[in-house]
């Protein structure tokens, strides 16, 4: 893929991460966002996503969802269409250019290298570390012999986004789990337009026992009595695939070993968060989160910054309403360090023109 120069990289699009993004466009800088996730919004949409939030201000209660498309809605400005948001990969590798590197090109335009899992490449002046307890990943389906890293057509772990035509129309669909995600799946799946809907639905779990909210429990067991959702009890013990696709299954049970075909293999067994790569780019680790300046969010690399849940400095509140506070001042620290020269008078957006214009609004 083509290197891509812009101001910021934002690593993260939970809330925080979405508020510096708006931040940083007010204040004239271009930053792109990338999440493990593949749709925005962190763990208020990925773990709870409908629990009422009723700490942020000015707000009496909303969801995370909720608080995500608000805040989503506020960024649009600096979105560009969603073409400066990379979904559904990690940032693999941070390199920051040496003394010799800057000497050599003077007039460079950016000198942080960030790579993602998907091929991306940027070059930013900044990097904005948001990403909360770390990279939200899923939990993977222990089956013996199926290599994890072996990128397989029809196993998935996410729903596919409303717009997307599901994969598994008109096919057999297998849902992995016994929690309130995989049952949550179930419903989901079976809410989606006629076209959208497998033509058959089973769920796998070990044992006919559910660890998931009694209602949500309660209507999945009355769609497998009435024979829309086929029940399979059974412990995976390997696996059958072909030409980079799952087959199908061997599980096992107390009746034995018996075998489960399948067109596609949706694993819902929660989310776990990982800092992964992080821990490799040099930055000052203290209990797993990123030790900062509080005055201005930055890390011990030049350029680097951490808000929200991943960062630590004295009398730090793990709090929406204070990322949001670290986000501003993070932003407000980078565009002095980009842009030296420029003065840093501070603007208001209900009367600054310049705000105003950076907004759409004029």
């Amino acid at each position: 893929m083509p290197m891509i120069q812009t101001d910021a990289v934002v690593i993260g699009a939970g809330p925080v991460g979405l508020f510096q993004l708006f931040q940083l466009g007010l204040l004239g800088l271009q930053a792109h966002v990338v999440d493990a996730l593949p749709e925005a919004g962190g763990q208020c949409v990925a773990l709870y996503p409908d629990k009422p939030i009723y700490d942020i201000p000015g707000v009496p209660v909303c969801t995370g969802r909720q608080l995500t498309e608000q805040l989503l809605a506020q960024a649009a400005p600096f979105l560009h269409g969603s073409s400066n948001l990379h979904l559904n990969q990690q940032v693999e590798s941070l390199r920051i250019d040496d003394a010799a590197d800057a000497q050599a090109q003077p007039h460079a335009q950016a000198r942080i290298h960030v790579h993602t899992s998907q091929g991306v490449h940027l070059l930013a002046k900044a990097v904005f570390i948001a990403a909360g307890a770390g990279a939200f990943v899923p939990r993977a389906l222990p089956i013996p012999g199926l290599d994890a890293s072996e990128r397989l057509s029809n196993l998935h772990h996410h729903l596919p986004p409303p717009e997307q035509t599901a994969p598994w129309a008109g096919q057999h669909l297998v849902i992995a789990g016994g929690g309130d995600e995989a049952l949550q799946a179930v419903l989901d799946v079976l809410a989606s337009p006629q076209a959208q809907r497998p033509s058959r639905l089973s769920l796998l779990h070990r044992r006919d026992q559910f660890q998931a909210d009694t209602a949500l429990e309660q209507q999945v067991r009355l769609l497998i009595q009435q024979g829309q959702v086929q029940l399979v009890l059974g412990v995976p013990q390997g696996a059958t695939q072909q030409d980079q696709a799952l087959m199908e299954l061997s599980l096992v049970n107390a009746e034995g070993t018996f075998a489960l075909a399948l067109d596609h293999l949706l694993v819902r067994l929660g989310l776990s968060p990982r800092l992964g790569p992080l821990t490799d780019w040099g930055l000052n680790l203290e209990r797993k989160q990123v030790s900062v300046n509080p005055a201005t969010f930055a890390t011990n690399l030049p350029g680097v910054y951490a808000v929200g849940d991943i960062n630590t400095y004295p009398g730090k509140k793990r709090l929406l309403l204070c990322g949001f506070h670290e986000a501003t001042l993070a932003a407000h620290a980078a565009a002095h360090a980009i842009h030296p020269e420029a003065p840093q008078h501070l603007l208001y957006t209900t009367t600054s023109p310049l705000l105003h214009e950076r907004l759409g609004l004029t």
